[in-house]
C-alpha cells in the first residue's frame, strides 16, 4: 500500500469580492436594464431615497465630484438637459421642476392580447361566441401564432351546452379576421395567405398564393428559376411577387406590444464646443439616488441597544440593507464615471469619425484604451456593450468605435468600419444594370492600395445589409 504524502504548494489567485462581483454585472448591463435594478433597490431599500435636490438635510449629500456623476447634473446641467430635450424631442418635455429618467423613456407595453380583446369588445357578440374568441386569443404565442390544436383548447371549455368544433373553428376566422394581418395563423403558410389581401393586385395576388401553397421551400431558397419554370412565368414576375410577399410578416405577433420595441436612449452625447468635441453624460439615464441620512442615523442609535435576540436579528438585515445602499450609491458612481472616461478616450482617437464620417474611422484596440485609463480589457469591453454614444452623425454603440487594423499597400493602416464605409460608397454609385460583384470590389479596392480579400468584402456587404450582385441586378433589370 502507497504512503500518502502532505505537500505545500502556493498558488497565487485572483478572486473578486462580492461587492466588486455585484459592480461587474451592474456595469455590461444597458442604461434601462440599470435604472430598473436601481428603482427595484429603491422600492426595498430604506436606507435609499430618490434625489430630487432638496436641500433640507435629510438626504446624504454626496461631493461635488459625486453629485456630478451620482445626479448627473453638472454646473451646466440645467443647459445641457434643456439642449438634450430640445434636439428633437421637444414633445416629450414635462412641466417645470420635473426630472426625466431612464424610466421615463420606456414605452407602454401593450400586449397581443389586449390588443385583440380591444377589439372583439367592439364587435357585436353574445356572451358564447365572445368567451370562444377569447380562448383563442389566450392561446396564441408572442409571435401571433395558434400552436394549439383546437381539440385541446374545446377539452378545456366548461360550456352548456358543450361547444362543438364547428363553433371553435368559427371563432378561430374571427380572431384571424383581426389585426395585425396574419394573426392566429398555425403555420407559416397559412399566416402568409392571410395577409394576401394586402397584395393590391389581383394577378400579384393570385400568383403569390400559388408561391406561397405550392413552392413555399423554393421561395425560402430563393430559387427564383425553379419556380419560374414551374409555374410559367418570367423570372423578373416571380422576383417581384416574391417580393411582396417578403414584405409580409412572418411573426404578426411583434407588430404589437414590447417584443419589437428597440428603442434606444443615448449613455452620452457628443458634441462640437469651441471647436473641441466634447462629451457628457444624458442626464436623462442617470438614476438620481441618494443615502436617506435621517435612516441611517436612526438605525445607528438603535444598532447600539443589544438587548435582545430578536433586535439583534433585526439590525443584522438592516445592516444589510445599509451595505447594499452604499454599495448602490458606489456603483452608480463607478459605472457612469467609468462610461464618460472611455467615451472621451474614444472621442480622442476618433475625432476624425466625428468630422469626416465612417471612412475617417481609425483602427482601435479595446487594448488600446484599457492601457490609457489604466482598466482592464474586460472592463473596457463591458462598458461599451449596450451603451451608446449619440453624435451628430447618429447614435451609435460604442463598441462600433473599434475595429482590427488593415494593412495597405503604403505600409499604413486602415480600420474595417472604414473599409465598409467605401464599399457602401461603391455600390450606391455603381450603375444599375451593371452592379459590381464582390471580387471587382475587392479588385477596385486594391487598386486604392487597399488589399482585401473577396471574402472579407463579402462579409461587409453582408453586414451592411446589401444583396449579392445576382439579385441586384434582377432588381434593376425588372424595374
Amino acid at each position: 500500500m502507497g504512503a500518502m504524502d502532505m505537500q505545500a504548494e502556493q498558488r497565487q489567485q485572483q478572486t473578486f469580492s462580492p461587492r466588486l462581483q455585484h459592480a461587474v454585472r451592474l456595469l455590461q448591463l444597458s442604461s434601462m436594464d440599470f435604472a430598473q435594478v436601481v428603482h427595484d433597490a429603491l422600492g426595498r431599500n430604506p436606507f435609499l431615497d430618490i434625489d430630487d435636490g432638496d436641500s433640507d438635510g435629510t438626504g446624504d449629500a454626496p461631493s461635488p465630484s459625486t453629485a456630478d456623476t451620482v445626479s448627473g447634473e453638472a454646473a451646466d446641467g440645467e443647459s445641457d438637459r434643456d439642449f438634450w430635450l430640445n434636439d428633437g424631442h421637444a414633445a416629450s418635455r414635462q412641466s417645470a421642476g420635473e426630472d426625466l429618467s431612464a424610466l421615463d423613456h420606456v414605452a407602454v407595453e401593450s400586449s397581443l392580447a389586449a390588443h385583440l380583446h380591444e377589439q372583439l369588445a367592439g364587435q357585436p357578440l353574445n356572451d358564447r361566441d365572445r368567451l370562444l374568441a377569447q380562448v383563442i386569443v389566450e392561446s396564441l404565442d408572442d409571435d401571433g401564432y395558434l400552436r394549439s390544436e383546437l381539440s385541446e383548447l374545446l377539452a378545456i371549455i366548461d360550456l352548456r351546452p358543450a361547444a362543438t368544433m364547428e363553433e371553435m373553428a368559427l371563432a378561430l376566422q374571427r380572431v384571424q379576421a383581426l389585426e395585425p394581418a396574419g394573426v392566429a395563423a398555425r403555420d407559416v403558410s397559412e399566416c402568409m395567405r392571410l395577409q394576401l389581401p394586402l397584395i393590391q393586385c389581383p394577378e400579384e395576388r393570385a400568383l403569390a398564393e400559388l408561391i406561397i401553397d405550392e413552392h413555399l421551400q423554393s421561395l425560402a431558397e430563393r430559387d427564383v428559376q425553379a419556380m419560374a419554370r414551374a409555374l410559367h412565368r418570367t423570372p423578373a414576375q416571380i422576383e417581384q411577387v416574391c417580393d411582396r410577399i417578403r414584405h409580409l410578416a412572418p411573426r404578426p405577433g411583434w407588430r404589437v406590444g414590447s417584443s419589437q420595441l428597440n428603442y434606444v436612449v443615448p449613455d452620452v452625447i457628443v458634441r462640437k464646443v469651441r471647436g473641441v468635441w466634447a462629451a457628457q453624460l444624458n442626464p436623462a439615464i442617470v438614476p438620481k439616488v441618494r443615502l436617506n441620512r435621517v435612516v441611517a442615523e436612526m438605525f445607528q442609535r438603535c444598532r447600539r441597544d443589544k438587548s435582545g435576540d430578536r433586535e439583534a436579528e433585526q439590525n443584522t438585515e438592516l445592516a444589510q440593507h445599509l451595505q447594499e445602499a452604499q454599495w448602490t450609491l458606489r456603483n452608480v458612481e463607478q459605472r457612469f464615471s467609468t462610461i464618460l472616461d472611455v467615451t472621451e478616450a474614444i472621442v480622442r482617437r476618433q475625432k476624425h469619425f466625428l468630422e469626416f464620417g465612417a471612412m475617417a474611422m481609425k483602427p482601435l484596440g479595446l487594448r488600446e484604451i484599457a492601457e490609457e485609463l489604466g482598466l482592464h480589457e474586460s472592463t473596457v469591453s463591458r462598458v461599451t456593450n449596450n451603451k451608446y454614444m449619440a453624435t451628430p452623425l447618429g447614435v451609435f454603440e460604442l463598441k462600433y468605435f473599434f475595429s482590427r487594423a488593415m494593412s495597405t499597400a503604403s505600409g499604413g493602416a486602415c480600420s474595417g468600419t472604414a473599409i465598409r464605409g467605401l464599399v457602401q460608397d461603391m455600390i450606391a454609385a455603381e450603375p444599375p444594370a451593371a452592379p459590381l460583384s464582390d471580387a471587382e470590389i475587392a479588385r477596385q479596392l486594391a487598386r486604392q492600395g487597399l488589399v482585401v480579400a473577396r471574402r472579407t468584402v463579402t462579409k461587409y456587404r453582408q453586414l451592411l445589409r446589401i444583396e449579392a450582385v445576382d439579385r441586384r441586378r434582377r432588381v434593376a433589370s425588372a424595374a
